[in-house]
């Protein structure tokens, strides 16, 4: 908790901070690049950066977790550090780049608000600042532990075995590992991040969710090629896409990830769209290899048929679960010949379908439309509780806002999920 000192400097300081929270954000990675440029190489997605996403990002996460422990000063924003933590696990982030982060935050801070950082001011930021930096470190430590490895030993080699053209901007990676070591199985809904090696010579890292259950041998997963639209095309997904082969080899971590299927027994409602069919992929996988009877409604909504990513799996997995259906919507109207059980034109609307009682449900997509179907759902009296929600890109901390305003002491811009290759 945060001393009552502390408390009172953060509430009265907090609304100055989030005035200036982006240009602090912004400073603060120019700085911190200058000093460490050794973390442009496999840590930080400077696409991202380039893009200023992340600096949003980090605005936006700092500026939530002070209100929180303003309003709710006897609870952290689990949901917000566990995202955050799986995160950092699964780029193998130490301990000690915590001390690197919070020398260069400080900088920036006392650089753009200059002397309205008194010794006071700067004493209570500092306790905010290491309440959400040990909540992480205890988190990310307690990850490594369960998954037997430190840091540096998240990573290994696979060699690509398959690669499959499922549209014409999304390619699906079957990978073998190629070393003894035990492989840790994946839970249903988890990522992994594939760190590559780009032409000029920096490792980039991105986040793909697993679309298969491991079979101890293989992994899979699929990458969406993001194309630009007037801006630089997504610079990793474009090289995964046209240079990469079957007998390559692709590095990439363990497991992570913390929306997962549970184990409680009751119905499920999947509801995805476009390339946040990913997630959806890999849960149907695991049901269909543990033989599960639940009954189960998937949702998706794309442009049409032949945009729907990993489609003919999606549909096999369906009809080998006896309790399960499909339905879709697609933009550009309700034909296609999948056999699925409904297909509707325009946006996905419940109201087509009818939903399970007692469901939980998953979402993914973008956060505009995560943010419809979740405020849908709960206006029908589903506990928040039964919703999870998977978040593509950097802005982790807007998942937690999307049923309600942001508290007004924040002034945050509208921005848009990150492209889908950029998870990190």
């Amino acid at each position: 908790m945060l001393s009552e000192r502390s408390r009172e400097v953060v509430e009265a300081t907090l609304p100055a901070v989030a005035e200036n929270i982006h240009l602090i954000a912004e400073r603060f990675y120019e700085h911190l690049f200058d000093a460490h440029p050794e973390l442009l190489d496999g840590v930080f997605n400077r696409g991202n950066q380039a893009e200023g996403t992340q600096q949003v990002a980090l605005a936006g996460s700092v500026a939530a977790f002070a209100t929180a422990l303003l309003e709710t000063p006897e609870q952290l924003p689990e949901q917000l550090l566990s995202r955050i933590a799986h995160k950092h696990a699964s780029l193998g982030i130490r301990p000690e780049q915590y001390k690197v982060v919070h020398e260069n935050l400080f900088w920036a801070i006392a650089d753009v608000l200059g002397d309205a950082v008194t010794p006071e001011v700067a004493a209570a930021w500092d306790e905010v600042y290491w309440l959400i930096a040990y909540a992480l470190i205890h988190q990310e430590r307690g990850l490594y532990s369960a998954g037997g490895a430190r840091p540096e030993t998240v990573w290994r080699d696979w060699r690509v075995v398959e690669r499959i053209e499922e549209t014409d901007d999304v390619v699906t990676f079957v990978v073998k590992r190629i070393d003894d070591r035990l492989v840790r199985t994946s839970l249903p809904g988890q990522y992994v991040t594939v760190r590559i090696l780009m032409p000029d010579g920096v490792r980039q890292p991105r986040q793909y969710s697993l679309t298969a259950a491991d079979d101890g041998e293989h992994r899979r997963f699929s990458v969406k090629r993001v194309r630009g639209e007037g801006k630089p095309d997504g610079e990793v997904s474009t090289l995964l896409c046209e240079s990469i082969g079957v007998g390559d080899v692709l590095t990439m971590s363990l497991p992570f990830g913390d929306v997962v299927l549970d184990d409680s027994g009751c119905p499920l409602v999947f509801a995805s769209a476009g390339i946040g069919i990913t997630p959806m992929a890999g849960m149907l996988s695991h049901l269909v290899a543990a033989g599960s009877h639940l009954p189960l409604t998937v949702l998706h909504a794309d442009v049409d048929e032949a945009s729907f990513a990993l489609r003919e799996q999606v549909l096999a997995d369906v009809r080998a679960l006896p309790n399960a259906s499909l339905y879709v919507w697609y933009e550009r109207g309700a034909h296609g010949s999948l056999p699925v059980d409904g297909v509707f034109a325009g946006e996905m609307n419940l109201d087509r379908v009818d939903l399970p009682y007692g469901a939980a449900y998953y979402l993914c997509g973008p956060m505009p439309f995560m943010q419809a179907i979740r405020s849908r759902v709960v206006d029908r009296g589903v506990p928040a509780a039964h919703i999870q929600y998977e978040v593509f890109g950097p802005d982790l901390w807007r998942a937690d806002l999307v049923t309600e305003a942001a508290p007004d002491v924040i002034v945050l811009p509208d921005v848009h999920s990150a492209p889908a290759e950029a998870r990190v």
